[in-house]
């Protein structure tokens, strides 16, 4: 038994309200490009036609905030917003990721090493046709032995010198979030955390203190959130939603620096997410997902 949305979509993603990435405003529903490549976040969509609309109707509902990155695809996510998007709407902010690479068997490098970042944004300007980056978010990989201070003052290095806005961290912990506040503002913080994987609360709390903008990945645990499951059933029900609308409801009421990233490869999609802002979830129904064991047991993404 499925809970579709019974409303007629009349929902714009201002009404997530807005949070600001240093001094650039967004709204709290953003949108994260990972899905638009193929299987895997390899090579060309299914659909090309339907990625450029998907782009075009996220414009049209208010994100103001796209989330890329060159190894999507690979370079297949940026391709398609300069098609989609370029030139760009006012207040249209493209935040990008660098610090990571796939093979040519489809792995994930980490390329952490301050002149392969230098590399990385200067690239990144020239095929997303920006004179500036508006924000970079440093992926970060302990395993590739690079010093976390080495990576971040590439970033630096290179915000002072105009070719990035605000610099943000990707995967990073809550050590690293602090010793690099002390070298330079972070203006968002992209961790995994979702209902079914929590382990990042204490960033959460930091990010809520400091308002620092957090934007969680893989918020619906790879689509395991998207399940008939316990009371995410019943809440969905009694809200005329989906699970997956309840799951994203959840994430926005945990904080108010909470920017939602899901991604879609379907106009239909997009606006049923968009369409979870008009669930309010009360205290109750709050517990009952955080505290149901059934839910606990969905698989998520491991490190």
């Amino acid at each position: 038994m499925t809970f579709p949305n019974e409303r007629k979509h009349e929902l714009n993603a201002s009404q997530a309200g807005t949070v600001t990435l240093g001094d650039l405003p967004i709204a709290r529903m953003a949108f994260g490009t990972m899905q638009l490549p193929g299987p895997g976040v390899w090579g060309e969509p299914r659909d090309p036609q339907e990625a450029r609309r998907v782009l075009r109707r996220a414009v049209e509902l208010g994100i103001t905030y796209l989330d890329t990155a060159s190894y999507y695809g690979p370079l297949v996510s940026d391709r398609f917003i300069v098609e989609a998007l370029s030139p760009y709407p006012d207040g249209l902010i493209i935040g990008t990721k660098v610090g990571c690479w796939r093979g040519s068997d489809k792995s994930w490098i980490a390329e952490t090493r301050p002149e392969q970042l230098k590399t990385s944004v200067e690239d990144n300007l020239d095929r997303l046709r920006l004179e500036q980056l508006p924000l970079v978010h440093l992926r970060y990989a302990e395993h590739a032995g690079v010093p976390f201070e080495d990576s971040l003052g590439a970033l630096i290095e290179l915000r002072q010198a105009g070719k990035i806005r605000q610099i943000g961290l990707s995967g990073v912990t809550l050590e690293q979030l602090t010793a690099a506040q002390k070298l330079v503002p972070i203006a968002s913080v992209q961790n995994l955390y979702n209902l079914v994987d929590r382990r990042d609360e204490n960033i959460l709390e930091y990010c809520t203190k400091f308002g620092i903008p957090f934007m969680p990945y893989f918020p619906l645990a790879m689509g395991s959130l998207g399940r008939e499951v316990g009371p995410l059933t019943t809440i969905a029900h009694r809200h005329h939603a989906t699970p997956a609308q309840v799951a994203l409801a959840w994430l926005r009421a945990r904080s108010p620096q909470m920017v939602l990233i899901p991604g879609t490869r379907s106009v239909a999609h997009l606006e049923e997410n968009i369409d979870s802002l008009a669930i309010q979830l009360d205290a109750q129904e709050q517990r009952a997902l955080e505290e149901n064991a059934e839910i606990a047991s969905l698989p998520s993404f491991h490190h």
